[in-house]
């Protein structure tokens, strides 16, 4: 925009604070917020911005060291400026933040998957909070970090890129914090709310009690108790009978409640007495009254689709997925199977 030729004394550059120590952190936090409802940035996240807080302190004694010169309203850098942030500051600062993103995004995408994984322990159908905007935003996110190392690399190393080249990263970041920005904003996550979910400063974990109950039930190959023996046959009858599977809503709290167990019980039986996720465990009955419906030729009344509604998926994609997992064969397949 040629402001620097316009304005020769212009002080732009002592106000202007890079912000990218800060931008680290807060997309963890974001990705935090999203997947956990209840999480709040509290005074203990504050260690996470001390890096940014010394540079900004940095910034501001230069400021004062140049404004001290008798000559410093005629020129647009003082001293400070040209000989100690640019040839100093700025390089040991952008080596800092780069470092710090590649830990952080690898952070981040450590706890996406890991909310991922936990998701099917309490969610019939995950297509609804599986978050695929999220994990589209951190791919696309990396890929424009990654562009503007190599940008930047090319422009200090190789040859000077002028402004014209280098607005593009600007120009599509804007347009990813659009599009995280609306996703973000109209994303229901009350459905969260009421699973208990916690997350550790470098991972993700349920609440500290059912995190060892869950360690027991997959690790261990522990006999049920006798309470949980009657349990299981209870819950077996239960989806025979009463079929819960077939709501499309159905969650390991909605179906706690219809047994009157506790979570945690039902959590326990389902992992350690029928070794399955209660993501996987729905949908075993799903897949069998699908496969039901196919050797009765319902496909011939309904589509595939329909019928995948009609046993309690909400998402042709999801139903295909897990279809395919539990088959081997995709649906299509399976029919040409019974012919």
């Amino acid at each position: 925009m040629d402001w620097y030729d316009t304005y020769q004394n212009t002080k732009i550059n002592y106000y202007v604070v890079d912000l990218s120590m800060i931008l680290a952190p807060l997309l963890y936090f974001y990705v935090r917020s999203v997947t956990c409802s209840a999480f709040k940035i509290t005074r203990k996240h504050s260690v996470h911005f001390i890096p940014w807080l010394i540079f900004l302190f940095i910034k501001i004694l230069i400021l004062f060291s140049d404004a001290s010169s008798p000559d410093f309203d005629s020129v647009q850098n003082g001293e400070m400026v040209i000989n100690f942030q640019w040839k100093y500051l700025d390089p040991i600062v952008y080596l800092f933040s780069m470092l710090q993103m590649i830990v952080y995004l690898a952070l981040t995408f450590q706890l996406f998957y890991a909310y991922r994984q936990k998701i099917k322990d309490f969610f019939s159908n995950t297509y609804s909070v599986e978050l695929n905007w999220l994990r589209n935003f951190l791919y696309i996110y990396a890929f424009l970090f990654l562009f503007n190392s190599v940008q930047t690399i090319v422009n200090e190393l190789i040859v000077d890129l002028k402004w014209t080249q280098e607005w593009w990263y600007h120009f599509f970041s804007a347009i990813l914090i659009i599009y995280i920005g609306v996703k973000g904003y109209f994303t229901p996550v009350g459905n969260l709310k009421a699973l208990g979910f916690e997350y550790l400063d470098f991972g993700f974990s349920q609440k500290k009690e059912d995190t060892t109950k869950h360690t027991i039930a997959v690790n261990k190959k522990e006999e049920l108790s006798p309470k949980l023996v009657k349990t299981k046959e209870f819950l077996s009858s239960y989806m025979q009978n009463e079929k819960p599977y077939l709501d499309p809503d159905m969650t390991l709290v909605t179906l706690a409640k219809q047994l009157d167990v506790s979570r945690e019980e039902l959590s326990e039986v389902i992992n350690k007495g029928f070794r399955l996720k209660f993501n996987d465990f729905i949908n075993g009955y799903r897949i069998e009254a699908i496969k039901q419906m196919l050797s009765e030729n319902k496909q011939a009344e309904l589509s595939l689709t329909g019928i995948a509604y009609e046993c309690g998926f909400n998402s042709k994609a999801t139903f295909n997925r897990v279809f395919k997992k539990m088959t081997r064969l995709s649906p299509s397949d399976f029919i040409n199977t019974l012919k």
